[in-house]
């Protein structure tokens, strides 16, 4: 990509790729994100999960692509600004809206990823067998092979994902979800949040909720009140936040390594005892 681009700052590091803040030759300010090495369709897939999740309706919180290929992604710069209750409550309202577009299927047609790590999105008609199968099993044997978790512990990760779908809750149609939604992926401008880096997929809307409260969203209680208004939430939701980051929680394991498996375990163990 040929980017005529001014007044670059570096902005660090993240996973495989340099995020830089810069200036256009037409002078609108950009971010840019730069693969240090060639991951084939990784920023094709975020572009494409971007432009999915901006077609869920006329204002949706999510910043327009500019300009993608197989080492950038070109996005408009947003300033960064202290979340409001008022920002919370809109974000709610906004997530809620964008899980209501909904999705053909679970999975995406398009090959996935979530940071370098690559995101099985064959498509699904069940969600339970379909998370335990695409979302969860393959993190847990990535995290084996590279030894940050052992053969008994996989046992037990194994025997939770055995109880998926008797833990899953009363069934619902794929949402339109984000796929990666901890609170870094959630930028706060001026007067609203914005979604980024996403790992977007048909998928369960009860996911983004507890990726959400993994690590702690600000506002998140006004989040979830605003969100449940507009869309309400089954019954049960709250227990069954384990499960959801049961996924979320892998990746970080195999990503990062053992310092995420008791949370991991935590998880699993959860789901097993609550069947």
């Amino acid at each position: 990509m040929n980017l005529d681009l001014t007044e670059v700052t570096e902005l660090g590091t993240s996973h495989e790729w340099d995020l830089r803040r810069a200036t256009l030759a037409d002078g609108r300010e950009v971010f840019v994100k730069q693969a240090r090495r060639v991951i084939g369709g990784l920023f094709a897939a975020e572009a494409g999960g971007l432009r999915w999740l901006a077609e869920s309706g006329d204002g949706a919180p999510v910043p327009e692509v500019l300009a993608a290929d197989d080492t950038t992604l070109v996005l408009p710069w947003i300033e960064a600004a202290r979340p409001t209750p008022e920002a919370a409550e809109r974000f709610g309202r906004e997530l809620a809206a964008v899980h209501a577009a909904g999705a053909d299927s679970y999975g995406a047609p398009w090959p996935g990823y979530i940071a370098e790590l690559p995101l099985d999105n064959a498509g699904g008609a069940s969600w339970p067998e379909w998370y335990a199968e695409r979302r969860v099993l393959p993190y847990l044997r990535i995290s084996v092979d590279r030894g940050a978790l052992s053969a008994r512990d996989a046992t037990e990760i194994e025997r939770a994902a055995g109880h998926v779908v008797d833990t899953a809750g009363p069934p619902e149609p794929p949402a339109r979800i984000h796929g990666d939604l901890w609170s870094g992926n959630v930028l706060w401008g001026a007067d609203r949040a914005w979604l980024i880096d996403p790992a977007a997929h048909g998928g369960h809307r009860e996911t983004d909720l507890a990726m959400l409260a993994l690590f702690g969203a600000p506002g998140l209680d006004r989040i979830i009140a605003a969100y449940d208004e507009v869309s309400p939430l089954a019954d049960g939701w709250r227990a069954r936040v384990p499960l959801h980051q049961l996924h979320p929680l892998l990746v970080h394991v195999a990503l990062f390594g053992a310092s995420y498996r008791e949370q991991a375990l935590s998880a699993a163990r959860t789901v097993i005892r609550g069947r």
